[in-house]
């Protein structure tokens, strides 16, 4: 029986645009952005901020030396929220719903705090609620100091929650983490970013 349910935030949660977020970069001086950025697991500086070992200023200050001028905290900010397609009503309706039927809702995020600043303020959702209402817990890469497909960041979690691998549901959009979860025990579902999963996981949890 699923008890516990664990969403990935971005390609789920979120509708995600890569193709945005690398024309912004590459506004800003970073030619190869499309080599720098990867849709799952970011490297270089990005990875290095998204796995906690520098922090949003000492990104800015790296960044602006890689492309050689001066780059606000505005203008990075920006260029990472380029990733932002749309957030769908219906998503936060589901999560209401789940809440309500009494599943626990983690949150398991390769993210950083420029995407965060944004999806942690008051001005997420249109309503006035930040991300962390609709979850009761959540845990980001930076923060945590571990990424996706790390098993060691699903073990922490695992255990940070007490959960039994059998009894939770892990819901993301990239298959390398689907491999890693699976081989833990984990039941998995795969939606593909921007698709309606709503209706197909109420039907996988209908006979739970």
């Amino acid at each position: 029986m699923i008890k516990t349910i664990i969403f990935d935030f971005g390609g789920v949660i979120i509708t995600l645009d890569h193709q945005q977020a690398v024309r912004r970069f590459q506004a800003l001086g970073l030619a190869d952005a499309e080599h720098q950025l990867d849709p799952y697991t970011q490297g270089g500086i990005f990875g290095d901020m998204e796995v906690g070992r520098i922090d949003a200023e000492e990104f800015r200050l790296a960044f602006s030396q890689l492309v050689g001028h001066e780059v606000s905290h505005e203008q990075c900010l920006d260029a990472w929220l380029g990733y932002r397609s749309e957030l769908p009503q219906r998503n936060l309706d589901m999560l209401r719903l789940l809440k309500s039927k009494g599943y626990r809702l983690v949150l398991l995020s390769n993210t950083n705090p420029y995407m965060m600043s944004w999806a942690e303020s008051n001005d997420f959702d249109g309503c006035g609620h930040p991300l962390s209402y609709y979850f009761d817990a959540s845990y980001k890469s930076y923060e945590v100091k571990r990424m996706k497909p790390d098993p060691a960041f699903f073990d922490f979690v695992l255990t940070q929650e007490n959960l039994n691998p059998t009894e939770t549901l892990f819901v993301d959009d990239g298959p390398r983490n689907m491999a890693i979860a699976a081989q833990l025990g984990l039941k998995t579902f795969c939606p593909k970013n921007g698709e309606d999963w709503t209706k197909e996981l109420l039907q996988m949890l209908s006979g739970n």
